[in-house]
């Protein structure tokens, strides 16, 4: 019974999500208001704050991903003698055989991205979710008192993550194919880890 009641919990927070992303890109994110948003997902107002607390959170529906939780499992989960940066260099290679929507470039990702970049407070959410991935990476790397190299080097694999992101959506852009935005994104992601990994490996460098 408990179990039926989650899924249609997942259905219906999906479905709000998905009515809601349909009329922000028909009409614009600021031109949407959560009462429109409830009558055509055919809930209450109250319902749709049950399931977001804020409305930039109906797009960016996907937090999980976006504040890189299977980054910091990995890192968690990583092999006794592994490095932290080899074993995301791990995760991504199986993103990447798995065609991951996190790291696919196709006009259905790219054309999402865009609008995220024309909203400010979309823009300015995403900044806040970077935020939160920064300091979760941190904390996985060294504890709950991470120091300041730490710091930076969570700041810079998410800093890596979204320029990557960014750059993978302007060679889509700009006449690129998939395929070429793909490896883009990867070609970002390889030198950004590298960067990180000196950084990491050399006790000298500190903050």
């Amino acid at each position: 019974m408990g179990e039926r009641r989650e899924s249609k919990k997942r259905e219906t927070r999906q479905r709000i999500s998905d009515v809601a992303t349909e009329l922000f890109l028909a009409r614009g994110f600021d031109a949407v208001t959560l009462d429109e948003i409830a009558a055509a997902a055919n809930v209450s107002k109250m319902t749709v704050f049950n399931y977001f607390a804020r409305k930039e959170d109906l797009m960016l529906d996907r937090q999980d991903d976006l504040k890189l939780l299977f980054f910091r499992e990995a890192i968690r989960a990583r092999p006794k003698g592994q490095s932290p940066i080899a074993e995301l260099r791990v995760l991504m290679g199986k993103l990447r055989e798995q065609k991951h929507s996190f790291s696919r470039f196709d006009r259905q990702t790219t054309d999402f991205w865009r609008f995220v970049a024309a909203s400010p407070s979309l823009e300015a959410r995403l900044r806040e979710l970077n935020d939160e991935a920064a300091e979760g990476l941190a904390i996985e790397l060294a504890g709950p008192k991470p120091d300041g190299l730490t710091r930076l080097a969570a700041n810079m694999i998410v800093l890596t993550v979204h320029t990557a992101r960014q750059e993978a959506v302007r060679v889509f852009v700009h006449g690129g194919s998939t395929k070429k935005a793909n490896a883009a994104f990867f070609a970002l992601i390889d030198q950004g880890f590298a960067a990180i990994h000196g950084m990491l490996a050399d006790p000298t460098r500190r903050v």
